[in-house]
């Protein structure tokens, strides 16, 4: 594998862990995301090259993955940008859903698509990022749990139509102690009574995900392809 390993959303929680552990480990990383200084500030501390890009311009997205790939080839792509919706469905509007489709699956698709000929050159692995919400049905959750569910279907068909030089997986974390999910567990109560509801009775990290995410990235998953990983403390699959 050879080249940088491009993290879209590199100064999200996620991104940020999984940009840390990779540093940690003496694989070159390059950043994107949309605010210059905190790129800036992560690159520096962790010593990766960086580009301000907005996933939401095409044009911008283009140029954060030739940035990254200037040697012509690329390890790896995570995509760690989302978003979280919640809202009853009768509240739901069509311009929210489309937002939240571009910004979770239009994105990433972009991304890959960009970067598919430089991570074929660097036989490099794509990680993109799910929710629990799409294999549960959760209530207020129809954007998310739809959304979410189309990453993983996308994953499935990349996985499928990169073969064999490029590997593409998922990893479906549940509510993970991020900025992004802070308003939703900013009380002491919900947060202890969201992580009862994990058969491990406790809350994601972020470096829990970003763990999963890196050995997906890595060598070591190098028979791993099409996958859906989920990094949930057992809630998507056990009863708590």
């Amino acid at each position: 594998m050879d080249g940088p390993i491009l993290i879209l959303g590199g100064t999200g929680g996620i991104g940020q862990a999984l940009a840390r552990r990779l540093a940690a480990q003496d694989r070159p990383v390059h950043l994107a995301a949309r605010d210059p200084d905190r790129l800036a500030a992560l690159g520096g501390e962790i010593g990766a090259r960086w580009t301000a890009c907005d996933v939401l311009d095409e044009a911008a997205l283009a140029r954060a993955v030739e940035d990254a790939a200037r040697g012509g080839t690329l390890a790896g792509l995570a995509y760690a940008v989302g978003s979280i919706d919640l809202a009853p469905l009768r509240r739901i509007t069509g311009p929210q859903l489309a937002h939240a489709f571009a910004l979770n699956v239009t994105g990433a698709a972009l991304a890959v698509r960009n970067a598919q000929a430089a991570l074929a050159a660097g036989t490099g692995s794509v990680v993109l990022f799910s929710s629990v919400a799409a294999g549960l049905g959760f209530r207020n959750q129809a954007v998310t749990g739809t959304v979410k569910a189309a990453v993983e279907g996308l994953t499935r068909a990349l996985a499928a139509e990169l073969a064999p030089k490029v590997r593409v997986n998922c990893v479906a974390p549940t509510l993970t102690r991020t900025p992004l999910a802070a308003s939703l567990i900013a009380s002491a109560q919900t947060a202890e009574a969201v992580a009862r509801q994990h058969p491990l009775a406790r809350l994601g990290e972020a470096d829990d995900v970003a763990a999963v995410a890196a050995v997906l990235l890595g060598p070591e998953a190098g028979f791993v392809t099409g996958q859906v990983v989920g990094v949930d403390g057992g809630r998507g699959a056990l009863a708590a």
